[in-house]
């Protein structure tokens, strides 16, 4: 069993990116800058903040961190939207989910301009995802692409079982299995025989949001496992949606939590953010 390593992947990642900023640098061209608006004081919200925050220092990126507090209109929050998609030195744009009850999620996710949509969540960018075309990809389902091809597996012709079907994980990552020639299915709660499904899934994708779910019977010998799930099991312990001690001695490779597709989310979004300042700037 291999153990796909999200930290160790999300360093390299990092790096490659420190190293093409620390180039940018040199020329004295400004360095690419993300924007995060946090709206309230949710502190799971704060922490994620936090590392993307850690995320820009580590590469060299600029990062701006724009503090609202709860009682914050739509209104005001789309005009702050509105001032940043024109803020010429501002290439990623991150509005940092849940946000209060009383604003419409969608519509502020569709107010951020296209092109610096660095979470992929835009429309245009779903659109786009869909046609396979080039804009940006949501982090986490890009951020396991990364990691099937670090340890060198090659998805054409293999069977995927994607078990969660959001708009952020579920289905961008069903596309992307897609457009590298592997046979897709999306497995939900509605779903008979699940069991019966996921045995067959030469990758199984696992995004339910319930803690060690997935125990060996859900899972085909030898296949490879990306958990997306992150849980508190009943003694309060982070866990995936896969009973990982249940599957470790089935599958070809796995990955843990926590350590696995969580950093890569991060390394993503520097991804898209360096690539929105190189389509802007350069």
């Amino acid at each position: 069993m291999k153990l796909i390593n999200g930290k160790e992947i999300s360093k390299k990642t990092k790096d490659a990116i420190k190293a093409e900023i620390e180039e940018i640098r040199k020329t004295g061209k400004r360095v690419p800058k993300l924007a995060v608006i946090l709206v309230g004081d949710n502190p799971a919200s704060q922490v994620y903040v936090r590392n993307k925050e850690k995320a820009c220092t580590y590469v060299g990126m600029e990062s701006l961190r724009i503090n609202k507090d709860a009682t914050l209109s739509e209104e005001e929050l789309l005009k702050l939207i509105d001032e940043l998609n024109h803020d010429d030195g501002v290439d990623g744009i991150l509005v940092q989910l849940p946000l209060p009850k009383t604003i419409d999620e969608e519509k502020v996710l569709k107010a951020i301009a296209p092109e610096k949509d660095v979470d992929g969540f835009h429309p245009a960018n779903i659109a786009k995802l869909f046609l396979n075309e080039e804009g940006f990809i949501p982090c986490t389902p890009y951020g396991m692409m990364v990691m099937l091809e670090e340890i060198g597996y090659d998805l054409d012709g293999k069977e995927v079982v994607v078990v969660g079907r959001s708009n952020i994980v579920g289905k961008p990552v069903a596309l992307l299995a897609l457009h590298h020639n592997a046979t897709v299915t999306i497995a939900h709660s509605h779903t008979k025989n699940l069991q019966e499904v996921t045995s067959r899934a030469d990758v199984l994708i696992a995004a339910i949001g319930k803690a060690k779910f997935f125990t060996a019977d859900y899972v085909k010998e030898g296949a490879v496992v990306l958990d997306v799930g992150m849980n508190r099991d009943e003694n309060g312990k982070l866990c995936g949606d896969v009973d990982f001690d249940d599957v470790k001695e089935k599958v070809s490779a796995i990955t843990p939590v926590p350590g696995g597709v969580g950093p890569m989310t991060i390394a993503m979004l520097m991804k898209n953010t360096l690539l929105s300042y190189k389509r802007r700037v350069q």
